[in-house]
């Protein structure tokens, strides 16, 4: 695995999920039962955006991909909250299997930028 290509990926695609959220907060709120609404969404899309922008600067930079694990663990709380809300609803169940495979993904990304650079954050990376 070429965890500096990966955690580029993990960027880009924070960037096109902030933007997501960002554009369709009140839907999203709404459908996921989210806690905080719509305010709530926009925050974490303003996370996700300013975790995209950190990993397309600095791929190799392993803290900015433990960034976006701690930011999954927010997600899944908020997520089991909403689904103590909406206990049958299938999109919240599908978030929280979509979010624990991207946890994973980051997990094992900045372990592997761990053991590439020797360190969490390289100089010139």
């Amino acid at each position: 695995m070429n965890a500096k290509s990966v955690s580029l990926g993990l960027g880009l695609f924070s960037l096109a999920l902030g933007a997501a959220e960002l554009l369709a907060s009140r839907r999203i709120a709404e459908r996921l039962s989210v806690p905080g609404g719509a305010g709530a969404v926009k925050a974490y899309g303003v996370r996700e955006v300013a975790a995209g922008v950190g990993l397309v600067q600095a791929p190799a930079h392993s803290a900015r991909v433990w960034n976006r694990v701690m930011g999954d663990l927010l997600d899944l709380g908020t997520l089991a909250v909403s689904a103590r809300r909406s206990p049958r609803e299938k999109a919240v169940w599908g978030a929280i299997g979509f979010v624990a495979f991207a946890t994973a993904l980051d997990v094992l990304t900045a372990r592997a930028l761990d053991r590439t650079t020797g360190k969490t954050m390289p100089v010139g990376a």
